[in-house]
C-alpha cells in the first residue's frame, strides 16, 4: 500500500509541477505570488497560522515553568520529603530534570519525523502530565526524582519540536517574530512559576499545588493539538502532497497554496521517505551545517548564562535583596529582551541580533569581573554585580536566547531538519548540565575574576564565530536557505 501511495503521488507531483511554477513570476530574479489573473496578491495573512503557533508554544510555557518551579519550592519540599540540608540531594532534584531533558531531546528528532509534529507535541505533553502528578503527590524523595525525570523527558522533546513546527507553518516574512514567541512563552512560564511559588515558604503543602498546576496546560496542549494543522513540510516529506496542500490552505489561504507547494518542490521530491543516519549528519555534506548549529548552542551555554540563571540569588542576597525579588528582576529582564527580539527579528535579521547580543554579554560580564577586583569599593562592586547581571540577561535575551532555535530550524534541510535539531539540542543540554554542575566549584577554585574572564572570552569567540559562519536567513524561504547552504550536486 505504501509503494502504491508513493507512486500515485509521484504521478500527481509531475503532473502539477508546471502548474505550481506558472503561478508565480520570477522576473528579475525575485518571486511574486500571482493569482489566477496574473495579479500580485502579496503576503499571506499572519493571523491564520497564529492560533496553531500559540498552541505549540504552550510546550515552551511548560518548559519555562518547570525550569523555575523548584526555585521557590525547594526549601519547603525538602522539609516535607526529608532531605533538608543536603545540598547534594537538592542538586540531584534539579539535575534529574536536566538528565531527562537530554534523553528527550536526543530522541525528539526521530519522534517528530516518525509520527509528525502534532503527535510529537502530544507525546511531549504526556510525560509532563505524568511527571507533574508524581511530583505533586509523592511521599518520598524517589517519587520526586522519578517525577522530575518524566518531566525532563517532556521538556527535552518540546523545544526542538516547537522550533520545527513554528518554522514550518509560519509565513516567511514573520517567521523570525513567530519563532521568538517560543522564547517569550518560556519567560512567561518561568515568571509564572516564580509568582505561583511565592507562598510556598509560608504555606504548608503549597509546593504540591505548584507541581499540580502545569498538568493543566499540558493537557490543553495535548487536546488542542488534535485540532491544529500538521506541518506541510513533514507531510510533503512523507509523500502526502494532497494533505500538505490542505495544510497550506488552512495556514496561508487558498490563494497561496500553489506558490508554497512550488517552494517545497525546490528542495527535492516529496515522494521519498529517507532514513537519515548519524554518519550522514556527522561526516557527510551536512556536517558543516550541524557543526554551526551545535557550536552556537555550545557557545550560548559557555557564555555563562546558565550560571547566571541558576545562581543569581547569591549575588542579590549579598546586596540585601530578597531572593524572590531577585529572581523576578532577572525574569522580567529576560522577558523584556525577548519581546524586543521578537519585534526586531525580521527587521534587523538573525545574524545582527546574535552579534549585538554576544557583544553586549561580553561587556556585561566584564562589569561583573570588574566587581570582583580589589580596585572597586564594596558598594561599587554590588552595583556592578547587579547591573552587570541584569544587563547580561537582557542582552542574552535579545539574540543569544531567542535566535539559535529559530536560526537552526531554518538552516537545516527539510529531510534532516528534525534529527539535526535533536543533536544540537542534546549538545545544549550536555553543556548546560556541566556548566550548572561545575560553576560553584570553579568559582571557588579559580575566583570570580578569572572565571568571569573565561565567560567573556567565550562571548567574544561567539562573536567571531557568528560573523564568519552564520548565514543571514531574514526574508528567505526555507528552500532558498537550503539551496544557499547546500548547493545541489
Amino acid at each position: 500500500m505504501r509503494e502504491r501511495h508513493v507512486d500515485m503521488y509521484t504521478a500527481y507531483k509531475r503532473a502539477s509541477s508546471m502548474d505550481y511554477v506558472s503561478d508565480y513570476d520570477t522576473e528579475d530574479g525575485s518571486a511574486h505570488l500571482l493569482n489566477g489573473l496574473g495579479k500580485e496578491i502579496g503576503n499571506p495573512s499572519w493571523k491564520r497560522p497564529l492560533p496553531h503557533i500559540l498552541v505549540g508554544t504552550i510546550s515552551s510555557l511548560l518548559f519555562g515553568y518547570h525550569l523555575g518551579v523548584v526555585n521557590e519550592t525547594l526549601e519547603s519540599m525538602s522539609l516535607d520529603l526529608g532531605f533538608s540540608g543536603s545540598t547534594m540531594v537538592e542538586g540531584l532534584v534539579v539535575s534529574t530534570c536536566l538528565a531527562g531533558g537530554f534523553v528527550g531531546s536526543l530522541f525528539s528528532g526521530w519522534i517528530a519525523d516518525g509520527v509528525g509534529r502534532r503527535r510529537a507535541f502530544q507525546l511531549c505533553a504526556l510525560p509532563m502530565i505524568i511527571g507533574s502528578a508524581m511530583s505533586a503527590s509523592t511521599k518520598d524523595l524517589w517519587g520526586m526524582l522519578l517525577g522530575r525525570l518524566f518531566v525532563g523527558t517532556g521538556m527535552g522533546i518540546g523545544p526542538p519540536v516547537v522550533a520545527l513546527y513554528v518554522t514550518e507553518v509560519s509565513p516567511t516574512y514573520v517567521r523570525g517574530a513567530f519563532g521568538s514567541c517560543t522564547q517569550i512563552a518560556t519567560c512567561i512560564g518561568f515568571l509564572g512559576a516564580l509568582f505561583i511559588g511565592i507562598p510556598a515558604k509560608d504555606t504548608v503543602g503549597w509546593w504540591r499545588i505548584c507541581f499540580w498546576v502545569p498538568a493543566i496546560p499540558a493537557a490543553v496542549l495535548a487536546l488542542f493539538m488534535e485540532f491544529s494543522a500538521e506541518s506541510p513540510h513533514w507531510l510533503f516529506k512523507r509523500g502526502r502532497g494532497a494533505e500538505a496542500e490542505a495544510a497550506f490552505e488552512k495556514l496561508l489561504g487558498v490563494s497561496h497554496v500553489k506558490f508554497a507547494m512550488a517552494e517545497l518542490s525546490k528542495s527535492g521530491s516529496g515522494d521519498e521517505v529517507d532514513t537519515v543516519k548519524f554518519s550522514e549528519l556527522l561526516y557527510g555534506r551536512h556536517s558543516k551545517v550541524l557543526f554551526i548549529g551545535s557550536t552556537i548552542f555550545a557557545l550560548q551555554q559557555l557564555s555563562g548564562i546558565s550560571a547566571v540563571f541558576y545562581f543569581s540569588s547569591t549575588v542579590f542576597k549579598s546586596a540585601g535583596v530578597p531572593s524572590d525579588s531577585a529572581n523576578i528582576c532577572v525574569g522580567v529582564a529576560n522577558l523584556f529582551g525577548s519581546i524586543v527580539a521578537m519585534l526586531l527579528m525580521d527587521k534587523l535579521g538573525r545574524k545582527l541580533l546574535l552579534l549585538v547580543s554576544f557583544t553586549g554579554m561580553a561587556v556585561a560580564m566584564s562589569l561583573q569581573a570588574m566587581a570582583a577586583t580589589s580596585f572597586t569599593s564594596r558598594s561599587g562592586a554590588l552595583y556592578l554585580s547587579i547591573g552587570g547581571m541584569l544587563l547580561f540577561v537582557l542582552t542574552y535575551s535579545l539574540g543569544a536566547g531567542s535566535v539559535p532555535t529559530v536560526l537552526l530550524s531554518e538552516i537545516f534541510p527539510n529531510r534532516l531538519r528534525a534529527k539535526a535539531m535533536a543533536i544540537c539540542m542534546a549538545v545544549h543540554w550536555v553543556v548546560n548540565f556541566f556548566v550548572g554542575l561545575l560553576f560553584l566549584r570553579l568559582l571557588e577554585q579559580l575566583g570570580a575574576l578569572l572565571l568571569y574572564g573565561i565567560f567573556v572570552s567565550f562571548c567574544l569567540i561567539a562573536v567571531i564565530f557568528v560573523k564568519r559562519n552564520v548565514l543571514e536567513t531574514k526574508g528567505k524561504s526555507l528552500q532558498e536557505i537550503e539551496i544557499a547552504l547546500l548547493p545541489q550536486e
